[in-house]
């Protein structure tokens, strides 16, 4: 199998962006799974985002086939896009997929480790603010 859509997941907290990745990692169900990394919080643990923290998330999570960033709030939007905007901060094929957080990331998951590209990922992660729960 050729390398897989790396999943990076930005959140304010760093909790909050290892139990997803948690989750979302044991819900993509057997056998190999999309890399995926939190990116949570800031630097000295506290609640925030950190740019450093990101870029060392998607390095991590690099194989050459793109990298997804899904991020919970505002704030981290735009550390991400300044990230991209700057061109070399990020893996090439970085991309930042509009999703909710949670559903977002457990289809971006499932998705790259079924073996989707990018675009698959990035769609399969958007498509979650369609899912009803009432």
């Amino acid at each position: 199998m050729s390398a897989a859509v790396g999943i990076v997941l930005v959140s304010h907290s760093a909790a909050v962006a290892a139990s997803v990745a948690e989750l979302a990692r044991g819900l993509a169900g057997g056998g190999r799974t999309a890399p995926v990394a939190a990116a949570g919080g800031t630097q000295d643990g506290g609640l925030g985002t950190s740019a450093e923290l990101i870029r060392q998330a998607a390095t991590a999570v690099d194989g050459g086939a793109g990298v997804a960033v899904l991020v919970d709030l505002g704030s981290a939007v735009l550390t991400v896009k300044a990230l991209l905007a700057e061109g070399d901060e990020l893996p090439e094929g970085t991309r930042l997929v509009d999703a909710p957080f949670v559903e977002g990331a457990v289809a971006a998951v499932v998705t790259a480790s079924a073996g989707g590209d990018l675009d698959a990922v990035a769609a399969a992660a958007a498509e979650a603010y369609g899912y009803r729960k009432g």
